[in-house]
């Protein structure tokens, strides 16, 4: 018998939560897996409807999980679709080139920088590829912060190519607004490093 409910909780850094029966009850351990079909990552008071099994421990948990309203639900996701923002998001790597390039020709940027970024950038890519093998395996995960630091010392250009090809870390908004708030505090501070400001923060 299917029953109609909603996702309550959601960890999606552990690929599971819990979902409230439609007409109360017990509330129904929900794993990642149990999705017959997934559009994008599951959401709280995200409409559901599951079979129920035993397991082996005794427990109640969903099967066959479907979404409700699925169409409906994939034109809201198309308005939000990382592939449109990610779009966008490959600009910042051109228009940040463009800085660099301003700021190197006024202030005289060392060629070491330039370095550090695609170095920065190649190490990013690969955390990110690694935290997307771990979350797939469930395994143990790199924590956001880590990430959010790998891209604040330069590497986010690499996060940024990450996060488009393989579609991780994309469509959380949380994550997005604090990775934002990284690449900006890093560009302010390039720039502020390479200027005549440097002498006066240094000091």
């Amino acid at each position: 018998m299917r029953i109609e409910g909603a996702v309550k909780t959601w960890n999606d850094e552990r690929g599971f939560g819990f979902i409230e029966p439609r007409h109360g009850g017990q509330e129904i351990f929900l794993h990642i897996k149990a999705f017959v079909a997934r559009s994008g990552r599951p959401e709280v008071g995200q409409r559901v409807t599951f079979e129920v099994e035993m397991s082996p421990d005794g427990k109640k948990r969903a099967k066959r999980v479907e979404v409700v309203n699925e169409v409906r639900r994939n034109v809201r996701a198309r308005k939000d679709n990382p592939a449109q923002w990610g779009t966008a998001s490959y600009f910042a790597i051109p228009a940040f080139f463009v800085v660099f390039a301003l700021t190197a020709l006024i202030w005289k940027v060392p060629n070491w920088v330039a370095g550090l970024y695609l170095g920065a950038s190649l190490v990013c890519f690969v955390f990110y590829a690694m935290d997307k093998s771990a979350a797939t395996a469930e395994s143990w995960r790199i924590s956001e912060d880590t990430l959010l630091a790998l891209g604040l010392v330069g590497g986010w250009p690499g996060a940024i190519v990450a996060q488009q090809v393989l579609r991780h870390k994309s469509n959380k908004a949380s994550f997005r607004a604090k990775f934002w708030a990284t690449v900006v505090a890093n560009v302010l501070g390039f720039v502020a490093l390479s200027s005549p400001l440097r002498a006066v923060l240094w000091t």
